[in-house]
C-alpha cells in the first residue's frame, strides 16, 4: 500500500492524516501497518527518519478507539490499554508530539512518565483514566512497583528506538516491564539497527512476530548527499571554517565522540562568533532541553554533541550534520546520518576523514548507498 487512504483505519484518524496531509507511506509504514491492524506483533528494522513512530501509533489509536466505539471505554484510574517505551525523555516528548494531532478527532488520551522529572509530576500525569502511555523504563518500573500504575488491562506493548534503549542497558528493565502486561498482549519493537542486546529481547519476547526489515535499513536516505573532507595533518580547525562558511538550508548538527571533544570544540566555536550551544550527557538536564529548544526554535545555527544526538533525536530543520571526529562503529554512523535527510527531504552529511578513518569508509563504499558522494 502506497497511501495511508488505502488503509483500514478509521474515518476519524483518515480524517487527521489528509489535514496534516499524510498522503504516501513509507516502507516501514506500508509493512507493518497492516500486520498491526490485524493484531500481530512485529519486529520493524527501518533506517532513521523512515516514520516508524507512525507506524505504530495509528494502529494503537484504531485498536484503542474500536474498543470505545464499541462500548468498551477505559474508567479506571492510571489503567492503559498501550504502552510505549522510549530509551530518553527527548525522544518521549517526540513520540507524544506524533500522537497528539490524532487525539483530537479521536478524543483518545496519551500521558508521559518521563525520566528527568519529579515524582510528583509522573503521579499527576497518570491521574485519572487514559489510554495510552508514552514513558522510559526506569521511571515507568517505580510507578508499577509503587502500584500506582496498573498494567493489567494492556493489549499493545511497543519497544521505541530499541537499540537505544538497550544499548543503556535497560534490556533486564525491558524485560520486567512485559512481566507486569497480561499474558494475551499484542507486542511490537522499531529500532534502527540490530544490535546483540536487540537480538536476545526478540529472542525472549518476540519468538512469535513477524520481521520486518526494510530495503533501506542499515543504509542511508537516499536523498541524503554525503561529502568526504580529508583532514590534513590532524588540522580539523581550519577545514570546518572552510566548511561552516558554506551556504546550507537549515541547522547543523556537529557530532564529535567523546564529552571533552564537545566542550572544546563549542568553546572555540563560540570565541570565533558562531551561534552555538552543546548538546551531551553528564550536563544539566535543564540546559541541555534549553540548548535543543534554542536549536530547533532556529535562534541558534549550531548544536556541538556527542552521540546522544544521534540516536533518534528528530528535529525538522536539520540540513546538514558535520562528523568532527568520525565514530568507530558502523551503526552510531548511520544514526548520525539520520538526523538530517528525514521523512525524505534532502540533507548533507560531511565527514572529516583521517587516516584512522578508512576501515569505516571502505565499509561505507560496501554499503552502496544510493547516494552522492564527492571526495
Amino acid at each position: 500500500m502506497s497511501t495511508f487512504s488505502e488503509f483500514e483505519l478509521l474515518p476519524s484518524l483518515q480524517e487527521t492524516l489528509k489535514e496534516k496531509k499524510f498522503l504516501k507511506t513509507t516502507e516501514i509504514q506500508a509493512r507493518a501497518i497492516p500486520l498491526l491492524l490485524k493484531g500481530k506483533s512485529v519486529v520493524g528494522v527501518a533506517e532513521t527518519g523512515s516514520g516508524k513512530t507512525l507506524a505504530f501509533a495509528l494502529p494503537i489509536l484504531h485498536h484503542l478507539k474500536t474498543l470505545e466505539n464499541n462500548g468498551d471505554r477505559i474508567t479506571k484510574d492510571g489503567q492503559p490499554r498501550a504502552v510505549v517505551i522510549v530509551p530518553t525523555r527527548e525522544l518521549g516528548e517526540q513520540v507524544a508530539k506524533v500522537f497528539k494531532p490524532f487525539t483530537h478527532t479521536t478524543r483518545l488520551r496519551v500521558r508521559t512518565v518521563l525520566g528527568g522529572t519529579t515524582m510528583e509530576m509522573a503521579r499527576r500525569s497518570i491521574a485519572g483514566p487514559f489510554e495510552v502511555l508514552v514513558a522510559t523504563p526506569g521511571r515507568l518500573l517505580q510507578l508499577l512497583e509503587k502500584r500506582q500504575v496498573n498494567f493489567s488491562d494492556i493489549r499493545i506493548f511497543v519497544f521505541d528506538e530499541a537499540d537505544q534503549m538497550l544499548d543503556q542497558g535497560f534490556l533486564t528493565d525491558a524485560i520486567r516491564l512485559v512481566t507486569f502486561c497480561p499474558r494475551e498482549r499484542q507486542m511490537a519493537l522499531f529500532s534502527a539497527t540490530v544490535s546483540q542486546s536487540v537480538q536476545e529481547l526478540m529472542k525472549k519476547l518476540f519468538s512469535d512476530a513477524e520481521v520486518i526489515r526494510s530495503a533501506g535499513s542499515a543504509k542511508v536516505v537516499r536523498t541524503l548527499t554525503t561529502q568526504n573532507r580529508r583532514v590534513s595533518d590532524g588540522k580539523r580547525a581550519p577545514l570546518l571554517e572552510r566548511v561552516i562558511a558554506e551556504p546550507v538550508t537549515g541547522g547543523t548538527l556537529v557530532f564529535t565522540n567523546t564529552r571533552e571533544q564537545c566542550d572544546t570544540l563549542f568553546k572555540e566555536m563560540k570565541d570565533k562568533g558562531c551561534k552555538c550551544a552543546i548538546y551531551r550527557g553528564e550536563m544539566d538536564k535543564t540546559e541541555r532541553r534549553k540548548n535543543l529548544k534554542a536549536f530547533r526554535e532556529g535562534s541558534i545555527d549550531f548544536l556541538i554533541s556527542t552521540d546522544l544526538a544521534g540516536r533518534g533525536l528528530d528535529v525538522d530543520h536539520v540540513g546538514r550534520v558535520i562528523n568532527y571526529h568520525l565514530p568507530r562503529g558502523m551503526d552510531n554512523y548511520l544514526h548520525r546520518a539520520g538526523r538530517t535527510a528525514r521523512a525524505g527531504r534532502e540533507g548533507l552529511v560531511i565527514n572529516f576523514v583521517t587516516e584512522r578513518d578508512e576501515e569505516l569508509m571502505e565499509r561505507l563504499e560496501e554499503m552502496k548507498q544510493p547516494t552522492r558522494t564527492r571526495r
